[in-house]
């Protein structure tokens, strides 16, 4: 792994707080929290739980970041997203088997599937690094409550029954190991509270347990998932696996009200966006959401998934971009600006000061399940938001585009808040929003969560604001509004832990996703 030395253990106890994306890994932290674990440890925790126990909406085979701000040390981003693969084959060797399919998730959306779609993942060895780096207790420890579900057998959450109701057919439909783990012998998906069975699983995490997250990259596993990969015409080689590293990057840092907000650096370029979008909507000061307000949010928003399209998307050089957008939010040039699926959040703090933030994506599901292993893999190369132009000419071992912005905020006299959300292109417009309503406008955490969203895309050719009902839209002018009839999984799921030094531990969890917290420890 790319890290030249180990920072050491934090070793007093504390309690944790922890916000995630599941009743589940909520009670998979509770149980880390008992056995000692800080909020490293019981995050860690909690995101591999999600991960292996959220068919559809995440999957073992994911990529990621972590956001990590140990007390009196400085912030760090753990990258561990997935990459380009297809080490050691001729370009005209790439993938024969990605299709592209469509379903009604969000509106409507296309994605890819099938073996060509995998994309060399991440997650297990950026959240091992973590945890050996910052937590408490051993890795198997981190695991074993996450096995003991799986042997369990786990009863499938609503937000992967809402999304297995979209996607059963064309994306966990067509490959046999899949279906027969998602659907009833008649044929139907599972629905909420029905068992998921995956005793292949059981054992490979056991494996990952006992020998460490490098049998996913260098041992029995990895070469499985390769072999799998390659005899079905996808472009993941075992040499793609045994190159992978988890790299150590310094955040993007920017201030609000008193905060410092570290978030995700390029390449990828959620951070750089929401840190902008938080920067510009402090100049304007807002006090409230009246509809004067909610549309300079929206000129806000397309201001900057405006630069997002015309210049990182396309751009070699994602830093300097960076750059560039954050320097012109600063000096609140939004003219200038406007000129130019899945996935899973953990966040958790600790009353030690520790904070630690946990964003995973495995794309919208490539389908695939790797026979004997019970691990789901990803379609990062299918996610045709992040590329419409798709990622075949990208040379092997290259970071891939993600939204994801994990986020961990400081104020001087020691309150701590991690924050994050699932939700693709969502994830940004979440976040900054949930932040200007916590830090800027002094609303609770909870409030800040629960409170309408808006979100600026492109929707069937059309500039469009996609927004929760409560929000005054009156004042947008030519944007055309696409109104939601409730509050949708569609803008996020934002999850958000805190220590403040007047309240104490707080955690929320956002009811969009029907997610989970837990407070204990000692």
């Amino acid at each position: 792994m790319a890290f030249s030395k180990l920072s050491p253990k934090v070793s007093e106890m504390s309690q944790v707080a922890v916000a995630t994306a599941s009743v589940l890994a909520a009670d998979i932290a509770r149980a880390l929290i008992d056995a000692g674990g800080n909020a490293v440890d019981v995050c860690v925790g909690a995101a591999i739980g999600a991960m292996c126990t959220d068919p559809g909406i995440i999957a073992p085979g994911a990529g990621g970041f972590i956001t990590l701000w140990p007390a009196g040390e400085d912030p760090r981003v753990i990258d561990a997203y997935a990459e380009m693969p297809g080490r050691g084959l001729p370009q005209s060797d790439h993938s024969t088997d990605a299709r592209a399919v469509t379903m009604e998730y969000g509106g409507g959306m296309e994605t890819i599937v099938g073996y060509g779609s995998v994309a060399t993942p991440g997650a297990f060895a950026g959240l091992s690094e973590a945890q050996k780096r910052y937590g408490r207790i051993s890795w198997a420890e981190v695991i074993e409550p996450t096995i003991v579900h799986v042997v369990a057998g786990f009863p499938l959450s609503e937000s992967a029954a809402e999304y297995l109701s979209y996607s059963h057919d064309v994306i966990f439909g067509w490959n046999l190991e899949s279906y027969r783990a998602l659907h009833q012998r008649d044929g139907t998906p599972l629905g909420a509270g029905d068992i998921v069975h995956l005793p292949d699983l059981a054992v490979s995490l056991r494996r990952i347990a006992e020998v460490g997250a490098e049998i996913l990259y260098t041992g029995e596993l990895g070469i499985a998932i390769a072999e799998e990969i390659q005899t079905n015409g996808g472009i993941l080689t075992a040499e793609d696996l045994s190159s992978y590293e988890a790299h150590d990057r310094s955040p993007i840092c920017t201030e609000l009200e008193g905060w410092t907000i570290a978030t995700n650096p390029p390449p990828a370029v959620g951070g750089a966006c929401m840190a902008a979008m938080l920067v510009l909507l402090d100049g304007y000061g807002i006090t409230d959401w009246g509809s004067r307000n909610v549309a300079t949010l929206a000129k806000v928003q397309q201001a900057v998934t405006d630069f997002r399209r015309d210049r990182f998307d396309i751009s070699r050089n994602r830093g300097r971009e960076a750059e560039f957008l954050l320097e012109m939010a600063r000096i609140g040039k939004l003219k200038s600006l406007l000129s130019a699926p899945s996935t899973s959040h953990t966040s958790a703090v600790d009353s030690a000061g520790n904070a630690c933030s946990i964003t995973v994506s495995a794309g919208y599901g490539s389908g695939v399940m790797v026979p004997g292993t019970g691990m789901w893999l990803n379609n990062s190369l299918g996610e045709l938001e992040l590329n419409p132009e798709g990622f075949q000419g990208l040379p092997a071992g290259t970071r891939l585009v993600s939204n994801m912005a994990p986020t961990v905020a400081r104020r001087a006299d020691g309150a701590v808040i991690a924050i994050g959300s699932p939700g693709a292109d969502r994830i940004t417009t979440a976040i900054s929003q949930v932040l200007f309503n916590c830090l800027a406008l002094g609303m609770s955490m909870e409030a800040s969560i629960e409170a309408p969203r808006l979100h600026m895309e492109i929707f069937d050719g059309e500039v469009t604001a996609a927004h929760e009902p409560g929000l005054n839209v009156s004042e947008l002018g030519e944007l055309t509004p696409r109104p939601f009839s409730s509050r949708s999984m569609y803008f996020g799921g934002v999850q958000a832990a805190a220590w403040y030094p007047d309240a104490g531990l707080v955690a929320c969890a956002d009811a969009r996703r029907a997610g989970g917290t837990s407070i204990g420890g000692r």
